[in-house]
């Protein structure tokens, strides 16, 4: 890049306001990508482990994606949410030969937020009840309808400071720290117990829905403990409750399959997706749903839109993602995953302040704690005082890597594009190593 073009750049940055802002933060400005690296104004290069949100799948600048965009926009570069396309309707029929079972039919959307918020109209709609039941320590949006639907209190306090939406509860996830359990087993049974608990609370007749991450995204990549989900499928069938996923991270091979439900074994009856769906290059989301709902949509219609639902460019972009993912990069994941999962539960074995490493994949959570009581050594949710997590991601970034904040941000997030080869984890987890000593 020219000299004069990245003076432009950083010119233009300094009259953005970057998301999830903060005075305190010093940002870079990133200029280009290869893979899993990316590159600054200055040229530094960094480990993209944190795929900039959950959602570079596919690594920077991967050719076969550009190309697809490109020969879209030579073709016709846009057609109405409202009308047919070629693109659009060959796109469906790929995600529907790979998705779960229970899916029928697709209605896409923008963002991850806009298809969560679609899920839970058509799911409100379709069973004539009000409310959606959603997990403390969830993401699923930042809009003033997700953001009601978002266990993550920050978010959620942020924007229901002026106005809060209703028809949301929420009930535990499936944690060690929620309950006390001596095992796995123990933990999926008091959780699902738990669950049924809020249902009969509620009323199980005014609830539409249960809407949940599979794995847990930007909330610590937790995974639930081994038949939770199966439990949780068989109450929303005893009470007659329509289950979504929200695949919106977890979705395009991140957890080692196409989908999360599927490394679960759990058929959802609507699943929404975005962020990898093209590897991030143009936007795209969508919900998925079952051949009730998709036939009683048909039936009795769905009479709103958005003008860039389901972009002919986004879904040559998708198409072209979904290759490539097929192609090699489901296969690399699962390749590489365990590496990357021994080379973090060393840093438990190491690390004292190291609670927890988990996740599934190529998504992964990595908790600090005090060894001598178990808690945060700052839990932001309730303190204001200097988070040593944050100086684990500030050193990293200062040595080349670039991992996630989690929610809450007692934790971190290791989450490299599919691309990534065993080589790269082990520098960004020596990286994140030495960061760890720096910090504490």
């Amino acid at each position: 890049m020219a000299i004069e073009q990245i003076d432009d750049e950083l010119e233009t940055a300094a009259k953005t306001i970057p998301h999830w802002y903060s005075a305190d933060d010093d940002v870079p400005t990133l200029v280009d990508g290869d893979g899993v690296e990316v590159f600054d104004a200055d040229g530094t290069a960094y480990l993209d482990f944190q795929s900039q949100l959950y959602c570079v799948n596919a690594g920077h600048s991967n050719q076969r994606i550009i190309d697809a965009i490109a020969d879209q926009l030579a073709r016709i570069p846009y057609v109405s949410s409202g009308k047919h396309n070629d693109t659009r309707n060959e796109l469906v029929t790929r995600l529907l030969e790979v998705a779960p079972e229970s899916m029928s039919q697709t209605l896409f959307s923008i963002s991850g937020s806009e298809a969560n918020e679609a899920a839970v109209m058509l799911a409100r709609e379709y069973a004539d009840a009000p409310k959606v039941l959603t997990r403390w320590r969830s993401y699923h949006g930042s809009t003033y309808g997700t953001a009601s639907l978002t266990g993550d209190t920050d978010t959620r306090a942020f924007v229901e400071s002026r106005a809060a939406m209703t028809g949301s509860e929420k009930f535990l996830p499936p944690i060690p720290a929620a309950f006390d359990a001596e095992s796995p087993e123990e933990l999926a049974e008091q959780a699902a117990n738990h669950l049924e608990f809020v249902i009969r609370n509620e009323g199980p007749d005014s609830i539409a829905a249960i809407l949940t991450e599979i794995v847990a995204g930007s909330s610590g990549g937790f995974t639930a403990p081994p038949g939770y989900f199966d439990r949780v499928r068989e109450l929303c069938d005893e009470y007659d409750i329509l289950m979504i996923a929200d695949e919106v991270i977890t979705g395009f091979g991140r957890t080692g399959e196409w989908f999360g439900a599927q490394s679960e074994g759990v058929q959802p009856d609507l699943m929404t997706f975005a962020k990898g769906v093209t590897s991030s290059y143009v936007p795209l989301a969508g919900v998925m749903m079952n051949e009730e709902i998709a036939d009683y949509v048909v039936e009795e219609g769905f009479d709103i839109g958005q003008t860039f639902a389901g972009h002919p460019v986004g879904c040559a972009a998708g198409l072209a993602a979904m290759d490539v993912y097929e192609d090699e990069l489901i296969e690399n994941t699962r390749s590489v995953s365990p590496h990357l999962e021994s080379r973090l539960g060393a840093l438990e074995d190491r690390f004292d302040v190291v609670s927890s490493v988990h996740g599934r994949g190529l998504l992964w959570g990595v908790e600090f704690a005090d060894s001598e009581t178990g808690e945060p050594f700052v839990d932001p949710r309730v303190s204001d005082a200097d988070n040593p997590v944050k100086t684990v991601l500030s050193a990293a970034g200062e040595n080349g890597a670039i991992f996630g904040m989690g929610r809450p941000g007692i934790q971190l997030l290791v989450s490299p594009p599919l691309c990534v080869t065993e080589t790269e984890i082990d520098e960004a987890v020596d990286i994140l190593e030495n960061a760890i000593e720096t910090a504490f």
